[in-house]
C-alpha cells in the first residue's frame, strides 16, 4: 500500500506551483499567448501543462509553504520574472504597431480605424496588418518556442526563489527605447517618400494656383502611399526578422540581469 504524507503532498504542491507562476505570467502578457481573444482557461492549461513537464526537471526548489509569507514573496517573485520576459517580447510588436500608426497618419489613413479587442481599443487598419505580418513572421521563425524556451532555461540561471537585481529592470527600461528608435526606422522610408510627395504637391500648388490641392491632395497621397508601401514590404518582412531575433536577445539578457 502507497501512503502519501501531508509534507510530500506539499512538497509536490510546491514543486509545480513555483514554475507554474512564472509560465503563467509569460502566457497571460507574452504576444500571441497573451491575445485577449484566446481564453482564460486555455491559458492556465496550457500553463499547467508546461509545469508538469519542467518542475521535475528543476534541481533546486525552495523549501517554503506557499501559504506562507515567505510563498507569498516567491510567488510576487516568479511572477515578476514571467511579466519582464513577456513584456520585453511584446515590446517588439508594439514597434510594428507604431509603426503602422505613423504610416497611416501620413498616408491619411487616421480615420480608417476599428475597435481591436486585443488592443481594448480603436487601431488603425494599417497598424493591425502589419502586425498580423509580424505575427505570422513570428510564428515562422519558432519565436514562440524560442520564448518558452528561454524562460525554461532561466529556472537554472535563475533559480526559483532568487533575489532580483535592480539590473533587470534597467534592461527592461532600455528595451523600452526600442519602441520608439524601431518603430521611427521602421517608417522611415514611407515617410520619406510622403514627404517628397508633400513638397511636390506644395510646389505645384505654387506654380497652379488654379490647382485645388485640397481636392487632389488626398487621392494622391493615398495612392502614393499605396504604392511605396507595395515596393517597401519585402524589406519591411526582412526589418521586422530583425527585430524578433533582438527581442530574443532582449528576454535572454533580461533574465541574465536579473541574476545578477
Amino acid at each position: 500500500m502507497i501512503e502519501v504524507t501531508s509534507a510530500q503532498l506539499y512538497g509536490w504542491l510546491a514543486a509545480f506551483l513555483w514554475p507554474f507562476f512564472r509560465i503563467l505570467a509569460l502566457i497571460g502578457t507574452a504576444p500571441l499567448f497573451g491575445e485577449s481573444t484566446i481564453p482564460r482557461r486555455a491559458k492556465i492549461a496550457l500553463s499547467a501543462m508546461i509545469a508538469m513537464v519542467v518542475s521535475p526537471t528543476i534541481a533546486q526548489v525552495p523549501v517554503v509553504p506557499v501559504y506562507s509569507y515567505g510563498g507569498l514573496a516567491i510567488i510576487l517573485n516568479e511572477v515578476g520574472i514571467g511579466l519582464a520576459t513577456g513584456f520585453v517580447m511584446r515590446l517588439v510588436f508594439a514597434t510594428v504597431q507604431q509603426a503602422g500608426e505613423i504610416i497611416g497618419l501620413q498616408m491619411g489613413l487616421s480615420f480608417a480605424s476599428f475597435f481591436d479587442r486585443a488592443a481594448g481599443g480603436q487601431t488603425m487598419v494599417l497598424s493591425r496588418f502589419l502586425n498580423i505580418i509580424a505575427v505570422l513572421l513570428f510564428l515562422s521563425l519558432d519565436g514562440h518556442l524560442l520564448m518558452l524556451g528561454a524562460l525554461v532555461d532561466s529556472f537554472n540561471g535563475l533559480p526559483i526563489g532568487t533575489p532580483l537585481s535592480a539590473d533587470g529592470a534597467l534592461a527592461v527600461a532600455r528595451a523600452g527605447g526600442m519602441v520608439f528608435a524601431s518603430g521611427l526606422l521602421l517608417a522611415l522610408p514611407m515617410i520619406a517618400a510622403l514627404l517628397t510627395l508633400n513638397l511636390a504637391m506644395g510646389i505645384l500648388n505654387r506654380a497652379s494656383p488654379q490647382l485645388s490641392i485640397f481636392a487632389v491632395g488626398f487621392p494622391v497621397t493615398l495612392s502614393g502611399g499605396l504604392l511605396v508601401l507595395m515596393l517597401v514590404m519585402p524589406q519591411m518582412g526582412t526589418y521586422m526578422q530583425h527585430m524578433i531575433e533582438a527581442g530574443l536577445e532582449a528576454v535572454t539578457t533580461v533574465l541574465g540581469q536579473f541574476s545578477r
